[in-house]
């Protein structure tokens, strides 16, 4: 294809949770600032081509379709290694962005990093978001195994921002950027960080609950900045998209502070935190690990009022499904376990009993063979002042999104559209 990704600027944001979130917002920011940005993601939640975006807009069916043609007559040449689903999507990705002359791209990696597809880029900026336990299996069983396939994608001399991290993982990154001799800038309140971050939840009548945070360096300094997302682990992610911003002013990317904050307002994210129905309220969230989860729970009891959560959960087999089941009994009243369609779906008799051992039978917990038949359980159990949770798989939030195009209290959102 003769190398598109080499023909603009680009940033790499690696981690467990919160790279598409951090990515999102960096890019808003830099569109704000003017520059023509392409971004890539992964999962999708509704179409496929929410992955492929330029300056907020999706790529259009007949130029995904064009794209993947082309890559087609491609592969035909080359039946003895076949490029896997990712490798097609991301290199859809980067020829359209070459198409369509953007001046930087912000590209997600899609799992671990250093045999990750994307990771044929030379960034001007790497981001490292939270790590945690996830794809243990792919990855690695602890957190400093996985740290060190995440820095995979360290290049010498480019810097690293990166979020405020465990002990160990700090030292394994370390470890990796002093082997490549890549700058790693830490933001956080410990001693030794480059940037000085922090951050405080508030809430008021006339905005409502909100983070906001205060980021610091050598250059720059950005006060009492309001999160676009909802959620404390949200005010890390736009931490480190500040932090990268900085890094590209360093490098001599033209930003305009204040247009890039306007920028970041208009962020809005399909199937985080999204409240897609007033009646019942139904809210969706991608959490599919055990610190998403964690993270969720939080959010939700710092900014969404209720009396009683039910959450209707569903998970893929290769997940840490014990470290879900953990976090869920310490947010939710009830859990109606279910599945959806895919051969990768967990047994949701599985994971009722497995929540039983963990909870020690202390929470009230059902079994139901699809996400229709769980709402159905689920609407009979709630007030008008309790909320239904839907969470632990992208596809989940896929069918819940589904079920509730038609319905006549949906909310109006992106996932309306």
């Amino acid at each position: 294809m003769g190398n598109p990704h080499k023909s603009y600027r680009c940033v790499h944001i690696g981690g467990t949770k919160g790279k598409g979130s951090t990515a999102t917002m960096l890019a808003a920011m830099l569109q704000g600032s003017g520059h023509r940005v392409g971004l890539y993601t992964s999962p999708h939640v509704v179409d496929i081509r929410e992955r492929i975006v330029v300056n907020g807009e999706q790529i259009s069916e007949g130029a995904f379709a064009r794209l993947v043609s082309t890559i087609a007559s491609l592969v035909a040449k080359h039946k003895s290694d076949p490029p896997s689903y990712f490798e097609i999507l991301t290199a859809v990705a980067f020829q359209y962005f070459q198409d369509k002359k953007v001046d930087i791209a912000v590209i997600e990696v899609g799992l671990g990093g250093r045999f990750d597809a994307t990771n044929v880029v030379r960034p001007e900026v790497c981001g490292i978001t939270s790590i945690s336990l996830d794809h243990t299996q792919q990855l690695g069983p602890t957190l400093e195994r996985i740290a060190e396939e995440k820095a995979g994608i360290f290049k010498e001399g480019i810097p690293v921002v990166c979020a405020p991290q465990p002990k160990s993982v700090k030292l394994a990154l370390k470890r990796a950027a002093e082997r490549v001799r890549a700058p790693l800038i830490f933001a956080g309140a410990e001693a030794g960080d480059q940037i000085e971050f922090s951050y405080r939840f508030e809430s008021s009548r006339a905005a409502g609950p909100q983070t906001r945070i205060c980021v610091t360096t050598p250059t720059s300094h950005f006060d009492h900045l309001a999160v676009p997302l909802v959620g404390e682990h949200q005010a890390v992610n736009c931490g480190v998209a500040v932090g990268v911003l900085d890094q590209l002013k360093v490098r001599g990317l033209a930003v305009d502070d204040e247009a890039a904050i306007a920028g970041l307002t208009s962020v809005r994210l399909l199937g985080r935190m999204e409240m897609i129905c007033t009646e019942p309220r139904v809210l969706i969230d991608g959490a599919h690990n055990a610190a998403s989860v964690e993270a969720l729970m939080r959010a939700i009891g710092q900014n969404v009022s209720s009396e009683t959560m039910v959450v209707i959960f569903g998970c893929c087999m290769d997940k840490d499904m014990d470290g879900m089941l953990r976090q869920l009994q310490l947010g939710a009243d009830k859990v109606i376990f279910t599945k959806f369609n895919s051969p990768r779906a967990a047994d949701p008799d599985w994971l009722a009993a497995r929540f039983a051992e963990l909870s020690g039978n202390n929470r009230m917990a059902q079994v139901s063979p699809d996400l229709a038949s769980a709402l159905a359980i689920a609407q009979k159990a709630v007030t008008r002042e309790d909320l239904i949770c839907i969470t632990g798989s992208f596809y989940l939030l896929n069918e819940a999104i589904a079920l509730f195009a038609d319905h006549p209290h949906r909310v109006r959102s992106m996932s309306s559209r």
